[in-house]
């Protein structure tokens, strides 16, 4: 689970070049519509659920599970955030995501 958490964010990094922990659009930015693009607007956030959950069963510190179920609602709020600017501010994002309809899990959210 966490070494497909982390295939997950090498293949986003590989396929993005404007991925970044901050929230911004940057000149010359452009829709990446490929790679898990082309199945999730979010797919960092995934990756990073599946770390999350996938860590402490790899570590067996079964005690921090219960934080997991914590955690989905603050990555949730970031991404709805990040939606919000690049809706606004990345042209060509609200057609992205008239045909790309799920956010971090196909056929989900």
């Amino acid at each position: 689970m966490v070494l497909g958490a982390y295939n997950l964010i090498f293949w986003v990094m590989r396929v993005n070049s404007f991925a970044s922990r901050r929230i911004e659009v940057v000149e010359g930015q452009t829709v990446v519509t490929t790679g898990p693009y082309a199945l999730v607007r979010h797919p960092i956030y995934a990756a990073i659920a599946l770390m999350l959950l996938g860590t402490p069963l790899a570590l067996g510190s079964y005690i921090t599970l219960p934080i997991f179920p914590l955690i989905i609602p603050l990555l949730a709020y970031r991404l709805i955030n990040e939606e919000k600017v690049l809706r606004r501010d990345l042209p060509g994002y609200v057609d992205y995501c008239e045909h790309t309809p799920f956010r971090p899990v196909p056929g989900v959210w």
